[in-house]
């Protein structure tokens, strides 16, 4: 008999975010291995409710399920209500093997409460929550600071659900040595990056731009000023020969009005489309027209350490060259001359001096494409799942993994 998952992400669904797409596309891959998944999210906000399977593009399977919690009233009521009916679900005896999920205050929760032979706990970090919580302000317009009383609650739920959970995944190997050096190693433990379709791009071939054509540029992804659009579109504004195109950015968030003006003040807005958002599975259609793929983050401790952005993997299945921040968690996937060019964080000069150097290189731009290809082949949504399966399969076993696995593999 197959084992039972509960996966709970408190956002509503489906979400246009990385975090709604990754959710998904993990749940699918788990049940494509034969796990019975159960998804538990809030209502959609849209109307009509839009089908999550149809929105992400995912086909139905029997193997996967979505349920929704009921939830109404201020923020903090909705949070409340979502937390309680998510630990009911989870408590619930004998229906369920395991939960995995990312949200770090249900995952305290759940640990305290279960009572013996309750269903076993994988818990999957996207970042240090004090670390993420004190950097908000500087990487989302808008986000206030947390006060210090909130920063020991997240430190102490850190803590816990570090010695607690009975599986325990990491996006990126930085992240995992950091809570390693901060609480101590632990068994149980695995990095398990995120990852992409590897059917986006056909059979993968690119070809070089033709002469008299202009190279495009491409981005996708949210507009965030930790993202470093900001930087890629100054380096645009020197590179006269080539055109720009953004996907992605919601247009209820005020960064998409900042990057258009400055867009338009550095006089590029003939030569740069901005797209808007667009479905998941349409964002390979759009950058199939790109010539060069960019990551421009610049530096901060999110980017360094913790970011494993969906992006990525989506640009190296696309089989294009890569430009992207000479960041530790970038360096745990991409390999400097190989699969993509790394430059400087922050600096839009860099991105600009790398991707002349492209254009004018035809056989680094055909190698960069050809091998950012068969580094995808390493992170397929299938991979991912896979590397979640020694977690889960252990965490219902009631054993732990020896040691956090360390390698390119995961």
């Amino acid at each position: 008999m197959s084992r039972a998952i509960l996966c709970f992400a408190d956002v509503r669904f489906p979400l246009e975010r990385a975090n709604g797409i990754q959710t998904m596309e993990t749940c699918a891959a788990l049940a494509r291995r034969g796990y019975r998944v159960r998804l538990l999210v809030r209502p959609d906000t849209a109307v009509p409710a839009r089908d999550p399977f149809e929105y992400f593009g995912v086909a139905p399977m029997a193997g996967l399920s979505i349920e929704r919690v009921r939830v109404g009233g201020p923020p903090a009521v909705r949070r409340a209500a979502a937390l309680a009916q998510a630990l009911g679900k989870g408590l619930a005896a004998g229906r369920d093997d395991v939960v995995l999920t990312r949200d770090l205050g249900f995952a305290s929760l759940y640990l305290r409460a279960r009572p013996r032979g309750a269903a076993a706990l994988v818990y999957e970090s996207h970042g240090f929550a004090p670390t993420v919580s004190e950097e908000r302000p500087a990487m989302l317009t808008g986000a206030a600071s947390a006060s210090a009383a909130k920063q020991q609650r997240l430190f102490q739920r850190e803590a816990f659900v570090w010695r607690a959970a009975d599986g325990y995944a990491t996006i990126t190997r930085g992240l995992i040595a950091e809570l390693e050096e901060r609480f101590g190693t632990r068994p149980g433990s695995a990095v398990v990056p995120d990852g992409a379709r590897l059917d986006v791009a056909g059979d993968g071939e690119w070809s070089f731009p033709e002469a008299g054509t202009a190279p495009v540029i491409g981005y996708s992804g949210h507009l965030y000023p930790w993202k470093g659009v900001n930087r890629l579109v100054e380096a645009l504004a020197d590179l006269p020969e080539v055109r720009g195109l953004i996907v992605g950015g919601h247009p209820s968030e005020p960064d998409a009005a900042s990057l258009r003006g400055q867009v338009h003040r550095l006089g590029l807005a003939p030569r740069v489309v901005f797209t808007g958002m667009v479905r998941p599975p349409d964002v390979a259609r759009h950058l199939a027209a790109a010539d060069v793929l960019v990551l421009p983050n610049p530096r901060t401790a999110v980017s360094a350490r913790y970011t494993s952005p969906l992006k990525l993997f989506e640009y190296l299945a696309m089989g294009r060259p890569i430009v992207a921040s000479d960041l530790p968690a970038f360096r745990e996937v991409l390999t400097d001359g190989r699969d993509a060019i790394l430059v400087e964080p922050g600096s839009a000069q860099a991105i600009a001096d790398a991707i002349r150097a492209i254009l004018a290189d035809r056989r680094l731009a055909i190698s960069l494409a050809k091998c950012a290809r068969e580094t995808a082949l390493d992170y397929s949504w299938d991979r991912r799942a896979g590397r979640l399966e020694a977690l889960i399969e252990d965490a219902c076993a009631g054993r732990r993994i020896e040691a956090p696995r360390r390698t390119r593999e995961g």
